[in-house]
């Protein structure tokens, strides 16, 4: 009988490993979002780590985290630290590109809970009555991310947070 549990035990691993080395190596998380403010106004809260407060899902997460700007907070070069509670985690990013008013790419670190690079791109569009605002995270899945993602969705975990995100920056940058 022990056997047949073990064999069991043995059959259920190695299905899992299988499935998980099938998973795709990269993930996308992406949302988008129609601000009734002109791309250069959506654009100001972006590009600027100072002026994430305003808007930023994971800000509200943990008011008391400590955040660590660099010299220069706007534009290519920017940097932002956090360190924070569970929700939020630690943390560096850095503006890799910036583009005003259209286009913001960020290298995205995580440090805790777990090790991670991301890329996140923010593009600010010219739409019907102000910007349409797309943001994206996408980064590699190692082996490890793989087997999580049989049993969590990222992109169901991260999506809300970035729709909040754009429903505070709407709310920021329609004042």
């Amino acid at each position: 009988m022990l056997k047949m549990i073990g064999i069991g035990v043995v059959v259920v691993i190695a299905g899992i490993l299988v499935l998980a080395a099938m998973q795709p190596d990269t993930f996308k998380i992406e949302r988008k979002g129609a601000i009734k403010a002109s791309p250069e106004k959506v654009f100001g809260f972006l590009n600027d780590f100072k002026n994430w407060a305003a808007w930023s899902p994971w800000e509200k997460k943990d008011p008391a985290m400590k955040r660590i700007f660099g010299a220069n907070t706007a534009g290519k070069g920017a940097t932002y630290g956090w360190e924070g509670n569970k929700d939020v985690g630690v943390g560096n990013m850095e503006i890799a590109e910036s583009t005003p008013p259209s286009k913001l790419t960020i290298k995205l670190n995580f440090e805790k809970p777990f090790k991670a690079s991301n890329v996140v791109n923010f593009t600010v569009m010219p739409a019907a009555g102000g910007s349409e605002v797309t943001w994206t995270m996408e980064g590699k899945n190692n082996f490890i991310a793989k087997i999580m993602g049989l049993f969590m969705n990222m992109d169901k975990m991260v999506g809300p947070d970035f729709e909040a995100g754009l429903a505070n920056l709407k709310a920021a940058a329609e004042k």
